[in-house]
């Protein structure tokens, strides 16, 4: 699957539509069901999934497979799309963003969500190895989408502090998880 994505990515780059269609047909039901768990709202869901097939389409998202799946690409953009767009109607808005953790509990027994749930475990147990603290930060910044600065203001923690522990964080779940992917 991963070879075959890749293979319609390098076609989509060069403007094959029959390609962005059939990349479309084959994450759309995922990839909305993983960005409504995310937003809990359909109009944000859509809104994040067209600009993810928009990004890619126009070229301004780079996938580099020696960085990892294509899957695993395509649904971080889509995670930070949605998280963009909440944040956008934050500021006019001033509602909270909603807490992502939901969408880590999944009860559709698809071979996609299988595949997501073991990548997810992978993470959850790479994340469970850092302290405390930079469990927190890595929390507040990947799973609330909080900005640095944002984190430092609602724990009362220097805003240096925070950013060397996430640091630290991001430092030592790198191996772990470079370690753990060929397992998933």
């Amino acid at each position: 699957m991963q070879n075959k994505d890749s293979l319609l990515y390098e076609r989509i780059r060069k403007k094959d539509k029959t390609a962005l269609e059939e990349l479309y047909d084959r994450y759309e039901k995922i990839l909305y069901s993983f960005l409504l768990k995310i937003t809990n709202d359909h109009d944000i869901a859509e809104e994040a999934m067209q600009d993810v097939f928009i990004k890619i389409w126009q070229g301004t998202g780079i996938y580099d497979a020696s960085k990892g799946k294509f899957r695993s690409w395509l649904f971080t953009i889509a995670r930070n799309k949605a998280l963009d767009i909440i944040r956008k109607q934050q500021r006019t808005q001033s509602a909270p963003i909603e807490d992502v953790e939901p969408f880590l509990q999944s009860n559709d027994s698809t071979e996609k969500e299988t595949e997501w749930k073991e990548e997810q475990n992978v993470i959850r147990e790479a994340v469970s190895t850092l302290s405390d603290d930079q469990k927190k930060m890595v929390h507040y910044m990947y799973f609330k989408g909080y900005t640095q600065q944002k984190i430092a203001d609602l724990t009362g923690i220097p805003l240096g502090t925070v950013k060397g522990r996430i640091r630290l964080a991001l430092k030592k779940l790198k191996p772990l998880l470079a370690d753990r992917r060929g397992s998933i």
